[in-house]
């Protein structure tokens, strides 16, 4: 009767443990990874330096204006001879000139390079985007995968607790027919020898439990004490058309999608490459100020000058040496090894999509026969308990029936988390992660 209160008040106090605890759902692991994670937060900063260089300011299409200003002093000694004989010696003479000016300075036209560049900034700005979904995507699989293994973990434990329980029982109820004679003192410690198995099972399934769940902190870059929990009840993604989804990586893979944005800046550069075969017109336009305080050997003792000057300038590089031509012909080499480069990434998507595809069937299929496995499992044990409990089945029989059970709760366990990341990788390939519903 008291074993009875006992086991009653420690699980009323483990129940009201579990409903303090926090639960952690997939929405929000993934909130907190794209606000704390630090591989993404590195990404947006990159992404924002990106965005900074499609600005006008960076454009090359606004003029430049300059300010110049400066003075001088002089401190002379002079001697003059005049042409009919006079010499006149003037020493420590003063003088000072002052002069300020703007300059203004402005490209019309560099054979449409400033132009090519501007675009080219646009492309590498949406492939800058591409780069930051990339790594948004990657830190998803990496959330889930940690995620699931702690969902995996903690039915694990459950299921270790759930079978030192069982042992318990086996042997107290051993101990009890060996008290009466109606058992040997054998079947009592093989009853402990399993008990301490199943309790070193429990304790190293615990404490992989502890360092996952440190794991999931590091990836979401929070501080979440352990004291959390995670969902274990998965959904399927059962209507997955493979046709619809592989024409989607060839369009939307992440991947692709790149060396796409790469191909269209390789053609930009052949552009910008042939625009130096082109003149360039510049305007200038200058307004200065200048005033000299002449010493006394001066016919004009101060001067001021103010004025606007403004001219056009043209250039053309008639030829460089073949420099040009040499930048031009290597941006064409390099915009055939991006299109290659696309042929290739095309075939490895459609393999990594199949094999990930064939993947994601066979583990799912796995899964359902470990559910199936599970039900026959648990149905022999129930058997083998109760003829245990009669005495028609021997200790060794009935252990052998729970670790039938615990090995295929472990394999179901295990089974269902792998079929949810080989889903999620499914996604990933064909551009569909980030518009599903976790």
């Amino acid at each position: 009767m008291n074993i009875r209160i006992t086991l009653l008040f420690c699980f009323f106090i483990g129940l009201n443990h579990g409903y303090s605890q926090q639960l952690l759902s997939p929405d929000d692991a993934v909130k907190q990874t794209l606000d704390n994670n630090y591989g993404i937060k590195i990404a947006n900063k990159n992404l924002e330096v990106s965005e900074n260089n499609t600005s006008i300011y960076n454009s090359g299409y606004l003029p430049t204006l300059t300010g110049n200003a400066g003075t001088t002093y002089n401190l002379d000694n002079n001697e003059s001879e005049f042409s009919d004989g006079r010499v006149t010696n003037l020493n420590g003479a003063e003088s000072s000139r002052y002069n300020a000016s703007l300059s203004l300075n402005y490209t019309l036209f560099d054979g449409l390079g400033r132009r090519y560049n501007y675009k080219r900034l646009k492309e590498e700005y949406q492939l800058s985007e591409l780069q930051a979904r990339e790594t948004i995507e990657n830190t998803i699989i990496q959330l889930f995968s940690v995620y699931y293994n702690v969902a995996q973990l903690s039915e694990n434990v459950a299921t270790f607790e759930q079978t030192l329980s069982i042992s318990k029982d086996r042997l107290l109820r051993s101990e009890y027919q060996f008290e009466y004679g109606q058992n040997t003192k054998l079947a009592v410690l093989n009853a402990e020898v399993d008990i301490n198995n199943d309790s070193i099972n429990l304790m190293t399934s615990k404490q992989q439990l502890k360092n996952t769940k440190r794991d999931l902190n590091l990836v979401m870059g929070t501080t979440l004490t352990e004291d959390f929990n995670v969902k274990t009840e998965l959904n399927f993604l059962l209507n997955l058309n493979k046709e619809e989804l592989l024409q989607n990586a060839k369009s939307r893979n992440v991947a692709l999608l790149q060396v796409d944005k790469s191909i269209q800046i390789s053609q930009l550069d052949v552009k910008s490459g042939k625009s130096a075969y082109l003149p360039t017109l510049g305007l200038t336009g200058t307004y200065g100020w200048n005033k000299n305080n002449n010493n006394a050997a001066s016919f004009v003792a101060i001067s001021t000058n103010t004025g606007l000057s403004a001219g056009l300038n043209l250039s053309w590089n008639i030829f460089d040496g073949g420099s040009t031509l040499t930048r031009v012909k290597n941006a064409q080499i390099n915009l055939e090894n991006q299109q290659l480069q696309k042929e290739q990434i095309l075939l490895s998507i459609e393999r990594d999509f199949n094999n990930a595809w064939d993947d994601y069937q066979n583990k799912l299929t796995i899964y359902h026969i470990q559910e199936d496995n599970i039900k026959t499992a648990k149905n022999n044990f129930d058997r083998s308990q109760e003829q245990f409990k009669i005495g028609q089945v021997n200790s060794i029989e009935f252990r052998q029936a729970q670790l039938n059970l615990l090995n295929a709760e472990l394999s179901r366990n295990q089974a269902k988390y792998e079929a949810k990341l080989s889903e999620l990788l499914v996604l990933q390939l064909s551009g569909e992660l980030l518009n599903t519903a976790f």
